[in-house]
């Protein structure tokens, strides 16, 4: 479904259940070219927005509640600002209760709101269904309310969010993204400063997103003690060296040097977030050279590091990966987002995304039983408001 049937879905629906027109917001997914892992380390990160959105029809209720209607779990449920407390549960819910209590606990007073929702990013694809909803929820909540936050604010409260209702100590690379980004660009970001140079992909070049249709249950624990895991390491260097809030902080010499302080496989943890943090910078380079080639041996070792040092990767991701790099006009391939299944962002000349989207769909189906679902990334246009970022009050 289009992003613009996806918007009249939603409006649609909002007057079928309410009997009144509504406001509509919209946030979009990402992709990252390269920089995983980095972000909640201070580090470097590549994100770029894409066509894919969450959609959110919305208007003021009279009352104290949020009622939120999910099109894709068909369901609604209601919410009292009053009463936001409790934990994570596992719920879709907890997205909106959680921006809802964090934006009012920032000293902003919210009115009552009906919400519909509804969207085209695949869940647990990687490419931040979670941020997007954040982010919308956001823009509808602020919008009904005539608050304005600035859109860095917005990010940094969704990300509270999403530690604090959902359970995932997130960087904050998506909701930035969510709030910032405009497709047609990618973003070298400085997760510490959270300056950013936009860089332009060029046109000869496409991004090709293949889901592997998998996602194994142990994914957000794991990410959870990988980022443990990065702070312990933090932790125990700080002991020998001044100067050190994060892993951004640390050389490669350095961690060589201490390696005898770390327990094995937290050098290898961090060995991966040194590493990317250099790929990235020199990736961001490659880019503006139009040197594909090198962005993409980067991108080819970016997965390497994430398999055997970081351990996000997974047998599906690997052969996804794999296989891409036996495919003609594939500069580089590399899983994205958090690990253990989703999605490989892939690097591919314009001329070969057909040739590749159908080679990649058979021999993985050959392989796996699996049939993918395939994206051909819009990473060229911004002419409009079907090709912006965030955007709110859309007619």
């Amino acid at each position: 479904m289009s992003g613009n049937s996806i918007c009249t879905l939603v409006k649609s629906r909002f007057v079928e259940m309410y009997g009144s027109e509504p406001i509509v917001v919209r946030a979009p997914g990402r992709i990252n070219l390269i920089g995983e892992h980095t972000d909640y380390n201070d580090g470097f990160v590549m994100p770029a927005a894409i066509g894919f959105y969450t959609w959110i029809a919305a208007q003021k209720r009279s009352d104290r509640s949020i009622e939120a209607y999910s099109e894709q779990f068909k369901e609604r449920v209601q919410l009292s600002l009053d009463d936001l407390s409790g934990g994570v549960t596992g719920h879709w819910s907890d997205f909106v209760r959680g921006v809802a209590a964090v934006l009012s606990r920032a000293g902003n007073t919210l009115t009552g709101a009906n919400l519909v929702i509804a969207g085209d990013i695949p869940l647990g694809s990687g490419m931040s269904s979670s941020a997007s909803l954040e982010v919308a929820t956001a823009l509808a909540l602020t919008q009904l309310s005539n608050i304005v936050v600035p859109q860095l604010e917005l990010a940094k409260l969704c990300q509270k969010a999403e530690h604090e209702y959902v359970g995932t100590k997130c960087g904050i690379m998506d909701q930035f993204t969510a709030a910032s980004g405009v497709v047609g660009q990618a973003l070298m970001l400085d997760c510490r400063s959270l300056e950013y140079q936009a860089l332009s992909i060029p046109t000869h070049l496409s991004v090709v997103i293949c889901n592997s249709m998998v996602r194994h249950q142990l994914a957000s624990g794991e990410y959870n003690r990988r980022r443990l895991e990065c702070e312990s390491a933090v932790t125990a260097l700080q002991r020998e060296m001044t100067g050190v809030t994060a892993l951004r902080d640390v050389s490669m010499e350095d961690l060589e040097r201490y390696k005898h302080i770390l327990p094995e496989q937290v050098f290898r943890r961090c060995r991966h977030v040194i590493l990317e943090n250099q790929r990235v910078l020199t990736a961001t380079e490659a880019l503006r050279s139009d040197n594909a080639e090198q962005f993409g041996e980067l991108m080819f070792r970016s997965h390497a590091s994430l398999r055997d040092d970081y351990e996000v990767s997974c047998r599906e991701l690997d052969l996804l990966v794999d296989l891409a790099s036996s495919a003609a006009g594939v500069y580089g391939a590399r899983m994205m987002g958090g690990g253990f299944g989703g999605c490989t962002v892939n690097l591919v000349h314009s001329d070969h995304t057909g040739a590749f989207a159908a080679y990649i769909r058979h021999s993985y189906r050959d392989k796996t039983d699996i049939t993918p679902d395939i994206f051909i990334c819009d990473t060229h246009s911004a002419q409009d408001f079907k090709n912006s970022g965030a955007s709110i009050g859309v007619d």
